[in-house]
């Protein structure tokens, strides 16, 4: 028997979301970490990513960890329905978790291109 793989999003103002993974796929990405040379030695580190359904609906998300004493790590998420203003959310996102607007503009780069 196959076990279908869910994540629980932490989003903000609302309760936290359980999904399942292979409906939501990740369709754009940024992160950032304070030493990109060896990321898994990085004393901070942040992430935004954008998940969308079939439906149009999708999850802009985003983590701020930390491993300095006496800071904490950040999260934040909204839920938006089909149509919604994706690139508005993602630096909505972005500030919530207190890092740059340029990880913004590179997950807004990492959208799917619209046909105009």
């Amino acid at each position: 028997m196959t076990e279908t793989k869910t994540r629980t999003i932490t989003l903000s103002n609302r309760p936290p979301v359980k999904i399942k993974e292979s409906e939501w796929p990740v369709v754009a990405k940024a992160s950032w970490c304070d030493n990109p040379a060896i990321p898994v030695q990085a004393n901070r580190s942040a992430s935004v990513r954008v998940l969308q359904h079939a439906d149009g609906r999708a999850i802009v998300y985003g983590t701020y960890e930390t491993q300095w004493p006496r800071e904490s790590g950040l999260k934040s998420g909204l839920l938006l329905d089909a149509g919604a203003d994706i690139a508005a959310a993602i630096y909505e996102v972005v500030d919530d978790i207190g890092v740059t607007a340029t990880m913004a503009a590179e997950c807004i780069a990492d959208l799917p291109a619209e046909e105009i």
